[in-house]
């Protein structure tokens, strides 16, 4: 079952210069680690409503990597994960609805501390979804805890997370497949409730800046996040990716 919000994917270029970044505008930064293959790193900002920011840097150059291709436009929003309780179950019934997910596929991480991580994803057939991710080790492992929600920008929780498309309707009808739920269309976007979140789509003819920007530099994907509780209206410019305050 899919049934929430999981985290956030950030491109930055180098890890320790965006740990300051994020940190001088107010959030608190989690150590992360080390991805089983060696090739990127990561740092944690995570909120009350159980989702999280990921800041992930690579540690080398890895072509073969799935997110290697957003390199080249730079540091930014690059994906966005759901959390799912069981992963293989998830794939299943996504693939009932007439979805095919790549998965699952093993993954995990090293702590600072020495700690081994383990989790399953799955992989979507057009980047305009998310991927799943589930748990194989405790989440409270994965997922910074309480200690480190005290942001002194007030941030709570992620409300809104805008996605680029270029066909809102095609792409509602692929998130119906894999959440099971029926979108809710309005003139300029189709809105998709999940939990305590909603994913907004939103195509060219939006007049959205966000979304033509992303088009042009990377295709469809995650263009922008709306965080709950920030007291300053848009971090953007001093963090190099698109999070505004819930309105």
């Amino acid at each position: 079952m899919i049934h929430a919000l999981d985290h956030i994917v950030i491109l930055v270029e180098q890890l320790s210069s965006a740990v300051a970044a994020y940190t001088a505008a107010g959030f608190v930064v989690a150590p992360g680690g080390e991805h089983a293959d060696g090739a990127t790193h990561n740092a944690l900002i995570s909120f009350p409503d159980g989702t999280y920011l990921e800041l992930l840097a690579f540690r080398r150059p890895a072509p073969e990597h799935r997110w290697w291709r957003h390199a080249a436009a730079g540091p930014g929003l690059i994906d966005f994960a759901l959390l799912t309780n069981n992963t293989t179950i998830a794939v299943a019934a996504a693939a009932d609805r007439g979805l095919m997910m790549n998965g699952p596929v093993p993954g995990g991480r090293i702590r600072p501390d020495g700690i081994s991580l383990a989790w399953e994803t799955a992989w979507p057939p057009s980047p305009d979804l998310p991927f799943l991710c589930g748990d194989v080790t405790d989440r409270a492992y994965r997922v910074p805890d309480a200690d480190f929600w005290g942001h002194s920008n007030g941030a709570r929780g992620i409300a809104e997370v805008i996605v680029a498309v270029t066909d809102p309707v095609a792409s509602a009808g692929r998130y119906a497949a894999l959440l099971g739920i029926t979108p809710q269309a309005a003139p300029a976007e189709v809105r998709v409730p999940l939990g305590e979140s909603e994913i907004m789509l939103r195509g060219p003819d939006s007049g959205d800046p966000n979304v033509i920007d992303r088009l042009t530099r990377r295709g469809e994907g995650i263009c922008a996040i709306t965080l709950r509780g920030v007291h300053f209206p848009d971090l953007s410019a001093s963090l190099g990716a698109t999070i505004v305050a819930a309105q």
